[in-house]
């Protein structure tokens, strides 16, 4: 009698276990992550050990509010990651909605992008996230190590030719902005009727096949801008896209794409309407395509 009634408590314990069991996989997750620790202890050679105003790097994975979720997505980014997740913790009960809301934006991880190292930069970022609050960021990148050996490769080729020492860091800007535009042509078969022949998105199309449109000329204008130890990022509107650079303590815009136009005779021109200016002259000059966020990139914030 006594084992049939230990058998019979034994048959409503499974039974209440197998009726209970998503119950009681969230309880065990929920614990789980709750006591979960997560670090990013990797970051590779193109890591940016310096924030910004709109992002900044961070240790914390476990976020608190929507400030938190950006500066996580941007660390994970800037230190060269292709996979990494963490939690949500269950005090923050808007977070996964957060997540949500981020990943679905595109405009804003393409400006964490821009903050970026071109190499850790992303051509598509794939955000995953479940109901007990695991979020994992997949990260396919730009630039192939293939590009990125080949690149550095002719990069250190022109550097000594086109950067000297004992020059001031605007004309050595200047040199690089010059030999960047005096070989490279604008792009227009794929910035007008998105005919692709060349790379000229990336560095690669400017560096090696001599033509550009505005990504091109950028993460080049970017790679050197590097080479040298200025600090920079990338700055974007809906249109367009150029450098910011941080020089003599200010920030300014360089937009080699709009230095380089595209002329009705066909011919090349070289100009500097768009070096090293600073905002109020550039929205002088053109808001069309230059209008950009002053609040994402507000270190260049008209005064």
């Amino acid at each position: 009698m006594k084992k049939l009634i230990t058998l019979g408590l034994l048959m409503i314990l499974v039974g209440l276990i197998m009726v209970r069991k998503e119950d009681l996989v969230t309880i065990i997750n929920t614990y789980l992550t709750s006591n979960t620790a997560v670090t990013l202890e990797e970051r590779n050679e193109y890591y940016r050990d310096y924030d910004f105003n709109f992002v900044q790097n961070t240790d914390i994975f476990a976020p608190t509010n929507m400030q938190d979720i950006l500066n996580i997505f941007y660390t994970v980014i800037n230190s060269g990651k292709d996979e990494f997740y963490f939690y949500c913790p269950k005090d923050y009960t808007g977070c996964l909605d957060d997540v949500e809301r981020l990943a679905r934006d595109q405009d804003q991880l393409s400006d964490i992008n821009n903050f970026v190292h071109p190499y850790n930069g992303f051509s598509h970022i794939e955000t995953e996230y479940d109901s007990l609050g695991k979020v994992t960021i997949r990260i396919n990148k730009s630039y192939s190590v293939s590009d990125i050996n080949n690149i550095n490769q002719k990069i250190d080729e022109l550097y000594p030719k086109l950067v000297n020492n004992n020059k001031s860091i605007e004309e050595n800007i200047k040199s690089v902005h010059d030999y960047i535009i005096n070989n490279t042509k604008y792009d227009s078969d794929r910035s007008d009727n998105n005919i692709i022949n060349y790379r000229s998105d990336i560095a690669y199309g400017p560096l090696f096949e001599g033509y550009g449109v505005c990504g091109g000329y950028t993460d080049l204008m970017e790679l050197f801008l590097e080479r040298m130890q200025v600090k920079s990022y990338k700055i974007s509107s809906n249109q367009h896209i150029w450098n910011a650079v941080y020089i003599n303590g200010t920030w300014k815009h360089l937009d080699l794409t709009w230095d380089d136009p595209v002329s009705m005779d066909k011919k090349d021109y070289l100009e500097h309407s768009y070096f090293l200016i600073d905002t109020y002259k550039l929205l002088k000059q053109e808001t069309t395509q230059h209008n950009f966020n002053q609040e994402i990139y507000s270190e260049l914030k008209e005064a």
